[in-house]
């Protein structure tokens, strides 16, 4: 049987690998991840730490699982995502960051069912121990339409670029709606804050 090999960034690559030059729209369909809750400022937070080291032992190991069971098929891990909000919105606009809250999720292929990430999860804790696996949780999330763009900078500089998405949602009579999402393309723990690249999302609804 021969090996079948995805490319997920190459299929979704207007998902994944959008413009820095302009904000486009996308619609996000249904796609599941992995997900982990939690809130506090990520810069010093070791719970998110914990979250994210967590979602990419898990990951990884759904992807040899999958590789070497019955599907034999072969594809790249999807990079890391967060979701952010505060219960007072301004406190997350004024970015007051331990009042934030946080979704840290890794996109699944549509493959990956309940029991094989229960199985993955099970597997991945029996090599290491992570706090995080018992809030760790296999669930669909459906974005729907959304502003983006390729943010390249150190993350303490976003705010302008955050700003112009949501201008150009209001400009195009939407409205701003879910929560703040990033994508995250790069290592943070390797590249150079002004290397670094991020794609920020606003989902949007449009007005009646």
């Amino acid at each position: 049987m021969l090996m079948r090999k995805i490319d997920y960034k190459k299929e979704l690559k207007h998902l994944y690998n959008p413009s820095a030059k302009k904000i486009e729209i996308v619609n996000v369909p249904v796609m599941s991840f992995l997900m982990i809750d939690g809130e506090g400022d990520p810069n010093t937070s070791q719970a998110y730490k914990d979250a994210i080291e967590a979602l990419f032992s898990v990951s990884y190991t759904l992807k040899f699982m999958i590789k070497k069971g019955e599907q034999q098929i072969d594809y790249g891990v999807l990079p890391l995502e967060g979701l952010w909000w505060a219960d007072d919105p301004s406190a997350f606009q004024a970015g007051n960051k331990d009042k934030w809250k946080w979704t840290s999720m890794m996109m699944q292929p549509e493959f990956v069912t309940h029991d094989l990430s229960n199985a993955a999860i099970d597997q991945a804790g029996k090599k290491k121990s992570f706090n995080s696996l018992s809030a760790m949780r296999f669930e669909s999330y459906h974005e729907g339409e959304a502003a983006q763009i390729m943010y390249i900078g150190p993350f303490s500089e976003e705010g302008p670029t955050i700003t112009e998405i949501h201008s150009f949602i209001i400009d195009h009579g939407c409205e701003i709606a879910g929560k703040h999402h990033e994508i995250y393309l790069s290592d943070f723990r390797k590249t150079p804050p002004d290397k670094l690249k991020t794609i920020i999302r606003q989902p949007f609804g449009r007005k009646a």
